[in-house]
């Protein structure tokens, strides 16, 4: 989605790449992650509003260190380098940089030199104040054209700008929390320094996708693969909007659905959209393809391939149609090791196979629509609101595209996915009855590989045990475990064991993302 304003976040293997351009959005400015690696040329062709150097795992006198193209320093247009991208600029202009004597991480105080108290960078934002460090380097000695804005115990040369070109570094990360002026100088970076107009939302958002995609379109048909989600669901609601009931969705029920989902989506689906919906019933297929796997991206290579037949066959009534409409969203896109241009980072490892991530248009021979694919998780809630769909539906749960599957660790057969399905209703039961199903993002039970002893009634037993996931996120690329009430988890250990037959043993994972992933497999 091209904005008239937007402004490119260069990733160079930092930790907080995404939240750089969450923040930027959250200014009311559309942020773009691209590769470190693009060209002057590229940026000239684009013509963003700025650039936004990231920080990264690099020393820039180390072999491996990454470096932008120098031309990109004569576009004339804003660029601000955090944390090693400062290092970089500083490098890249003749400054000398070193490691540091004491390594800088976590609070520190900043303070303004006299020409930083009249920045426009620090518009408004305290002479002395907290900021967040994270490096083993520091910029020693100050290139050649650039001034001091502000130093710390450990910086010397904390921040510095050009004295006549709008280039600025800073050691510190003003993207967290924890850099308590680090927003409202990002808000002065894209509005007093960069002049944007800030009139990015979700609204105009709507507005230009819905007119985008009309135009696009034209009068063909579109296909969307809807799944009861609030990605596929958004991205149903978005498309009505732009072409009516040129719009043909098909669900396609894989047996890997949670209780009551197929036709909890056909009923939700019929009250809120124009258009005409499809349901395949395809459970047998998938069991008999999954039978005897137990590798989790070999199970979600089986189903991302059967998906494609059962979608095929299902889209061949549709003549017309020449689209196909997904609901990926920008997390997928990294976890998947892609990037928003199609060109690898080199810096985004994959993490799992994401089944709406690539290759399904050049099979099927539709050509791919991905309304959501530059949106973070809230983001597409938001524009859910935005859309006008009701709050059950956009604040309903994540639910990955191989469904249970990949909660069902080990083989997946019939009778493990209905113990899992029993036990997830009873999760999902006794968070709705906490009052806390929209305060947590994703809770879901998991069926361990794994039998325990138990003492049932004077009897011994020696039965599956279940995990109970539950993390709380902002965007889903980072996640922390949520630590539920303990009556919350005494009533789901209790009520899991009662009443899942088969099961004998409950555990709570207490893992964030990372180091673990939120999904099991």
């Amino acid at each position: 989605m091209h904005m008239q304003e937007t402004i490119f976040v260069l990733d160079f293997g930092a930790q907080y790449v995404q939240l750089i351009a969450r923040r930027i959005r959250e200014c009311g400015v559309y942020s773009q992650i691209v590769p470190h690696s693009i060209t002057a040329e590229e940026v000239r062709q684009v013509r963003p509003k700025a650039l936004i150097f990231s920080g990264g795992p690099f020393s820039v006198y180390e072999k491996n260190a990454r470096f932008c193209d120098p031309g990109l320093f004569d576009l004339g247009i804003p660029i601000l380098g955090i944390c090693y991208g400062m290092q970089m600029t500083a490098h890249m202009h003749g400054g000398t940089v070193e490691p540091s004597p004491d390594r800088e991480y976590g609070r520190a105080t900043l303070h303004l030199t006299p020409e930083g108290e009249t920045d426009p960078l620090f518009h408004h934002t305290p002479r002395d104040q907290q900021v967040w460090m994270s490096h083993g380097d520091h910029v020693k000695t100050l290139p050649s054209g650039f001034e001091l804005l502000a130093t710390s115990a450990s910086s010397p040369i904390g921040v510095m700008r050009h004295k006549t070109k709008p280039v600025y570094g800073v050691q510190y990360h003003p993207e967290v929390a924890h850099s308590l002026c680090g927003i409202d100088q990002l808000r002065n970076f894209v509005a007093k320094i960069c002049r944007c107009q800030c009139t990015w939302t979700m609204k105009n958002f709507a507005a230009a996708a819905a007119e985008r995609f009309r135009n696009e379109i034209g009068s063909d048909q579109v296909i969307c693969g809807l799944s009861g989600g609030v990605d596929s669901a958004v991205v149903a609601a978005i498309l009505s909007k732009a072409i009516g009931k040129q719009l043909k969705c098909i669900l396609v029920d894989n047996g890997l659905l949670r209780k009551g989902e197929a036709d909890g989506v056909v009923s939700a689906f019929e009250g809120h959209f124009d258009a005409e919906l499809t349901k395949i019933d395809a459970a047998a297929g998938f069991l008999e393809r999954l039978a005897g796997v137990t590798e989790p991206q070999e199970k979600r290579r089986r189903i991302g391939h059967y998906f494609i037949d059962v979608f095929s066959e299902a889209a061949k009534q549709y003549r017309n149609a020449h689209y196909l409409a997904q609901g990926t969203i920008y997390p997928d896109v990294i976890e998947s090791g892609a990037s928003l241009n199609s060109r690898e980072t080199g810096t985004a490892a994959t993490i799992k196979l994401h089944h709406n991530v690539g290759g399904l248009p050049e099979k099927l021979g539709f050509k791919l629509i991905e309304p959501l694919r530059e949106l973070f998780k809230d983001e597409v809630r938001k524009l859910g609101i935005e859309l006008g769909l009701p709050e059950h539906l956009v604040w309903r749960h994540p639910f990955p595209g191989p469904g249970l599957a990949v909660r069902c660790l080990g083989e997946v057969t019939r009778e493990k996915l209905e113990r899992l399905r029993d036990a997830d209703a009873v999760v999902i039961e006794e968070i709705h009855r906490a009052g806390l199903y929209r305060d947590v993002s994703q809770v879901f039970a998991v069926l361990l590989p794994v039998k325990s002893v138990g003492v049932m009634g004077d009897g011994r037993t020696y039965e599956d045990a279940v995990a109970v996931r539950c993390v709380t996120t902002d965007d889903f690329m980072t996640a922390d475990w949520s630590p539920l009430p303990d009556d919350v988890l005494r009533r789901m250990s209790t009520r899991i064991i009662n009443e899942v037959k088969g099961v004998n043993r409950v555990v709570y994972d207490i893992s964030s993302k990372p180091p673990a992933t939120i999904e099991w497999e």
